[in-house]
């Protein structure tokens, strides 16, 4: 059928970056590939919250299984044999097929893509690179105006930065093992999260083997099984970015340190809004691997992402929490602007997704084994990072943090979602002894506490013998009994308070009050 009248993709609008060059044609021969990402089968509208959803929350076992995820909220048939037939159109490839992720990964020259999509594209230069562009709406045909939601990867503009602050010097030699760090937060001893998958999402840098074998023997513990898999091109490389391979050591050596029994699967992808999509959809439908959590600690500003952008990142985390795997990710280490230019408070995404687990930051002070306190991290006044954390622009306050005392959005007084909801040790000054890239060095960020806190989730999993997946509605049930409340100091847009706070959540973990109070939780539904 000819495809011809055109309207604008929804939410698709871009503007170049406000830094970038001039744009500069791209060669029509250049090798360009799109995720189409699709409508549920039965939801045509995304929900905005996994309560509505279908499901509950942890108490409940009434998780999806991935392998039946496809035939109940997975793409039609119908309506990706219509995007093959749009793409036979236009002389695109389909490259990939994918029911359960609702994705048709779509490539072609330039020249086909840009026919294909009603849009131009050009190459910009700004201070951090350059990358491929396109402004204004993409333009697709009416006939699928009514199952497309976004198509992603037309501009590959990296989206996030990793959350990861590297120790100065003078520190770089101290620092604490993140197995101590579990063992101040009181996590359950005797477990180890055998039996558990750790899936960690990667959007650059790399890990040597030799490096985790050196590290995990000079802790004592047995090296994790860890292994990487490819999505959308990208590899494990590294030695080319010293921050990113920073990061990825960062989350595979917090993570294997604190639930050592657990095999790691690191999914490395492209900075870009489809590598960062495709990677988590990637690793929530992994059949092969099935991790029962995954652990962000990449992110940016939530109001730089495309409307289109944001609704597949959204849906994406849901259907994590409809198959009962809980995504912890990492709330920012620029304090409440998120890095922003425009010194307005911003939160950060991922970790303003409803679904997910936000991981703030705090400083640890210990003595001797034991805590003496715990503070928010701030250190922007040394140009040394702070957490993040806030209340979203754009996503309302989910159902589950109706009660925690999330104040209206300061600035527009939009009563969003407040970020984080539970925190870690972040201060680089208080931070993880790792090794990367065959030194041993002193990394800190809320890079560390997602991976702090997937390790836990492997833990209570392997203790309680089920997924807890969709935590974030029993972690505010069971409240202060299962935390170390946070009271002192702010990010420089919040303050700390009792209970849930912008710069904390509900605090840093105590571990086995935790599995307690889970456990306590799932005997009330008995």
């Amino acid at each position: 059928m000819p495809f011809q009248n055109r309207v604008a993709l929804s939410g698709s609008h871009r503007e170049a970056i406000a830094s970038a060059s001039k744009p500069r044609p791209v060669d029509d021969h250049e090798l360009v590939q799109a995720t189409v990402v699709l409508r549920r089968r039965t939801h045509a509208q995304l929900p905005a919250s996994p309560e509505e959803f279908g499901f509950k929350d942890s108490r409940t076992t009434n998780y999806h299984r991935r392998e039946d995820f496809g035939t109940i909220h997975g793409a039609d048939p119908a309506d990706i044999a219509l995007i093959e037939e749009f793409a036979h159109e236009y002389s695109l490839t389909v490259t990939e097929r994918n029911a359960a992720r609702r994705s048709v990964v779509l490539s072609g020259t330039a020249e086909n893509i840009q026919k294909a999509f009603g849009t131009s594209l050009a190459h910009y230069d700004t201070p951090g690179g350059t990358y491929r562009g396109r402004t204004g709406s993409i333009m697709i045909p009416s006939e699928l105006q009514p199952i497309v939601t976004a198509v992603l990867g037309l501009d590959n503009r990296p989206v996030a930065k990793p959350h990861v602050r590297m120790a100065h010097a003078a520190a770089a030699t101290g620092g604490l093992s993140p197995a101590l760090v579990a063992q101040l937060y009181n996590y359950p001893k005797g477990f180890n999260g055998a039996g558990q998958t750790i899936g960690i999402i990667e959007l650059g840098g790399g890990y040597r083997t030799s490096d985790l074998t050196t590290y995990f023997k000079s802790l004592g513990i047995k090296t994790p099984t860890v292994s990487a898999i490819s999505v959308d091109g990208g590899v494990n490389k590294p030695g080319a970015d010293k921050n990113a391979d920073g990061e990825v050591m960062l989350d595979i050596e917090v993570a294997g340190a604190v639930a050592p029994g657990a095999r790691i699967v690191v999914y490395f992808a492209p900075n870009t809004d489809q590598g960062f999509h495709d990677a988590i959809t990637t690793a929530v439908h992994d059949t092969t691997n099935k991790p029962s959590v995954i652990s962000i600690s990449w992110g940016g500003p939530e109001d730089s992402w495309t409307d289109q952008s944001r609704n597949a990142m959204l849906a994406a985390c849901t259907d994590a929490a409809a198959v009962g795997v809980t995504v912890t990710v990492a709330a920012g280490d620029d304090g409440a602007t998120d890095g922003v230019s425009d010194h307005k408070l911003h939160v950060d995404l991922p970790a303003c997704l409803p679904p997910v687990l936000a991981c703030g930051g705090t400083k640890l002070s210990t003595r001797q084994g034991t805590i003496t306190g715990e503070t928010v991290w701030n250190e922007l006044a040394n140009n040394e990072g702070a957490t993040g954390g806030g209340v979203s622009r754009i996503f309302p306050i989910p159902t589950y943090q109706s009660s925690a005392g999330v104040p209206v959005h300061p600035e527009t007084k939009f009563a969003g979602r407040g970020v984080p909801d539970v925190s870690g040790d972040a201060d680089p000054a208080t931070g993880y002894s790792v090794r990367v890239d065959g030194k041993n060095t002193v990394i800190g960020g809320t890079s560390a506490v997602a991976p702090l806190w997937a390790g836990l989730i492997a833990v209570l999993n392997q203790e309680l013998g089920r997924a807890v997946g969709f935590i974030n509605p029993a972690l505010y049930r069971i409240g202060s009994s299962a935390f170390r409340d946070i009271t002192t100091g702010n990010n420089n847009g919040y303050q700390a308070n009792k209970n849930w706070d912008p710069c904390t959540g509900l605090g840093s973990p105590n571990g086995t009050a935790l599995v307690s109070a889970l456990q306590g939780e799932a005997s009330m539904t008995a």
